[in-house]
């Protein structure tokens, strides 16, 4: 299973932290062991102080015929070291240190089969922290919609069945620190609701 990534993916998002709006989709990879157990915990990393919570659409990728399609949806989180990220962008390095690292993914356990949506149906989600909304948006705000995403990474890699693509995050994006709680939703309805722990051991 391959983990697909696409950054800067909602123009306010990239306004927020600066960023340009893209006139191609960012892509970057995350393993399989960056993947968090079904129920938490969130373990914060002992090597940043600064990881943010993004939450995004998750799309499973179906291939049939010889074709890649989006074949199902669910909400996950892509969590950023921020300030690591931060130092590696002015090296002009890769982020993989800052995304790609263990623990730095979760995937909601339900997914809904795009085919249930009417034609056109935005697919709203949210994240709350603490009880708050702090991120909130649907797929109709994507600069790159998921068939372009595909059509994209798939000119570089091919995609299989049960590859994930996370298809970028809407603004509010912000810290978390140990004692958080992180509920998201999908179409209104609860799909993850995890707590936050403390950085682990620095390695």
């Amino acid at each position: 299973m391959k983990i697909i990534c696409i950054g800067r993916n909602y123009g306010e998002h990239a306004k927020e932290l600066g960023n340009e709006q893209p006139d191609e989709p960012v892509v970057f990879l995350k393993p399989t062991s960056a993947l968090i157990p079904l129920g938490g915990p969130i373990v914060l990393p002992g090597f940043s102080n600064d990881v943010h919570h993004e939450i995004e659409l998750v799309y499973s990728v179906r291939r049939h015929n010889g074709r890649a399609q989006a074949d199902k949806v669910t909400i996950g989180l892509d969590l950023t070291a921020r300030d690591v990220q931060q130092a590696l962008k002015a090296k002009g390095l890769p982020w993989e240190k800052a995304k790609a690292y263990d623990g730095s993914a979760y995937v909601g356990e339900a997914f809904t089969a795009l085919d249930s949506f009417p034609p056109g149906h935005h697919i709203d989600f949210m994240l709350k922290k603490n009880g708050h909304v702090v991120q909130s948006g649907h797929n109709g705000q994507m600069i790159f919609d998921v068939a372009t995403l595909i059509a994209h990474v798939e000119r570089y890699m091919q995609l299989e069945t049960g590859d994930l693509i996370f298809t970028g995050t809407p603004a509010g994006v912000g810290p978390l620190q140990a004692g958080d709680r992180l509920e998201g939703f999908l179409l209104g309805d609860l799909v993850f609701d995890l707590e936050v722990k403390g950085a682990a051991t620095p390695r």
